[in-house]
C-alpha cells in the first residue's frame, strides 16, 4: 500500500474533509496547503498526483493521535523519517485507542482471522526476535475493518 492510499482511507472512514486534514497536519505542527493535500488524495493515474512521503504521512498519523487522543505533556515526538506497516498500524491502534481485542474484532469484521500471539508480533521492536513484518494484506484489512466499524455506510 502507498502513502496515498492509506491517507485516502483514512479520509474516507473518517469523512474528513480538506480543512480537517490541514487542520490534522496543523495539530502536528506542520503546515500544509489545500492543494497538496488534494494532488495527495488524487488517484495515481491522474497528472496533478504527487506521492505523499513518509515523513509527510508521519506528520499526519501524530496529528491524528493528538486530534484523538489529545496533545500529551511534554515535547512531542518527531516524524519518523522512514514508516513501515508496522509503525503505520502502530500509530493508528494509538489514534483510535484499540486494545489488542479490538483489533482482532476489527480483522475479524474484515474476514482476516489471526491469533493474538500473532497480532503482539506485529508490535514488538524490529530487532525481537518474535518480531514480524506487518504485510500490506494485514494493513488493509485491518482499515477495512475499521471503515466497517466506524464509518456509517447505508
Amino acid at each position: 500500500m502507498t502513502n496515498n492510499d492509506i491517507l485516502r482511507r483514512i479520509r474516507f472512514v473518517f469523512d474528513f474533509n480538506d480543512s480537517k486534514m490541514i487542520a490534522l497536519f496543523s495539530l502536528a505542527d506542520h503546515q500544509v496547503t489545500r492543494a497538496q493535500v488534494s494532488d495527495w488524495l488524487k488517484k495515481d493515474d491522474d497528472p496533478a498526483y504527487q506521492e505523499c512521503s513518509d515523513i509527510q504521512l508521519a506528520i499526519f498519523l501524530n496529528g491524528l493521535i493528538i486530534d484523538k487522543r489529545g496533545k500529551k505533556e511534554g515535547p512531542q515526538p518527531e516524524p519518523e523519517q522512514r514508516l513501515t506497516n508496522n509503525i503505520i498500524f502502530k500509530k493508528l491502534k494509538i489514534a483510535l485507542n484499540l486494545k489488542n481485542d479490538d483489533i482482532l474484532e476489527l480483522m475479524s469484521l474484515a474476514g482476516l482471522h489471526i491469533s493474538k500471539h500473532e497480532l503482539s508480533a506485529l508490535f514488538r521492536k524490529s530487532g525481537h526476535k518474535h518480531y514480524r513484518v506487518c504485510k500490506d494484506q494485514i494493513l488493509r484489512n485491518f482499515l477495512k475493518g475499521v471503515q466497517l466499524k466506524y464509518r456509517d455506510i447505508t
